[in-house]
């Protein structure tokens, strides 16, 4: 089999998902992702799932297209786009029968991937066994194994503490106080300094404890239940990492590219 007629599925379209489609396709992969109907990515300008509301998403110069039926899938190929279907249970993969299947939603559970749904099936994190429910488990805990190809066994624990930066992890999440909808203050992009209220849900503020640059932020007017993470403020205040792939985004990437090479890259 031509590694370039390789039919690649990635459920979710979030920003891990983005990283791993967008390497893939620079690849030159035929990739197809799928999505919910209101995807919650806190880090939107690097997700393609915004392409749910905005019909197109580019990201580092790759760009994501909705389209409406698996029909329509071969002609976004053709125009060197990935075509993104709002389809959370994957059923297009009865369709298309893709070649392999990644579960990037970070659901910490299995959606209901087997082993059988594809030549190989990869999940991301946690909720995945390597050799009982997927072929390979990507490791996404940041540290010395992350983006680790795992083939027998599972992923590391989640430890639900968010990845440090200049030393600031839970500080520098925005967290929904209450139930309700968000009032956005400010946008990606945007310089804060500690106590600026970003954003509020019915008068309730979300004050950033750390000054920085808005790295992530969810949609204006998106639901929200108390303790929801709603975005993040990088203390770096460096713009431009708020419009580009992240470290652990590349590794993940690198990882799902090398159990994809072992498989089918075969002399």
């Amino acid at each position: 089999m031509s590694l370039a007629s390789l039919k690649i599925l990635v459920r979710g379209a979030g920003e891990q998902a983005t990283a791993i489609a967008h390497r893939l396709h620079q690849c030159h992969f035929r990739v197809v992702l799928t999505e919910t109907s209101r995807p919650e990515a806190v880090r939107r300008e690097v997700a393609f799932s915004e392409a749910v509301h905005d019909k197109e998403k580019t990201v580092e110069g790759v760009t994501a297209r909705l389209v409406n039926s698996p029909d329509d899938v071969f002609g976004t190929w053709q125009n060197v786009e990935i075509p993104l279907l709002i389809d959370p249970e994957a059923k297009v993969k009865t369709v298309l029968k893709p070649d392999v299947i990644i579960d990037a939603t970070i659901a910490k559970k299995n959606l209901g991937n087997k082993m059988d749904d594809a030549r190989l099936v990869i999940g991301l994190g946690v909720g995945f066994h390597a050799g009982r429910d997927v072929d390979v488990v990507i490791e996404t805990n940041r540290g010395h194994n992350l983006g680790r190809v795992i083939r027998h066994g599972e992923a590391e624990a989640d430890t639900r503490i968010p990845g440090s930066i200049m030393g600031y992890t839970e500080e520098r999440v925005l967290r929904a106080p209450q139930d309700g909808v968000l009032n956005t203050h400010y946008a990606i992009g945007d310089i804060v300094k500690s106590g600026d209220v970003v954003a509020e849900i019915s008068g309730a503020p979300i004050k950033t404890v750390i000054g920085g640059v808005v790295r992530g932020l969810l949609r204006n007017g998106t639901t929200v239940h108390k303790g929801m993470k709603c975005g993040d403020v990088d203390p770096r205040g460096i713009k431009e990492y708020c419009f580009t792939i992240s470290d652990k985004g590349r590794a993940l990437g690198g990882g799902v590219l090398e159990a994809i090479l072992a498989e089918f890259n075969t002399h």
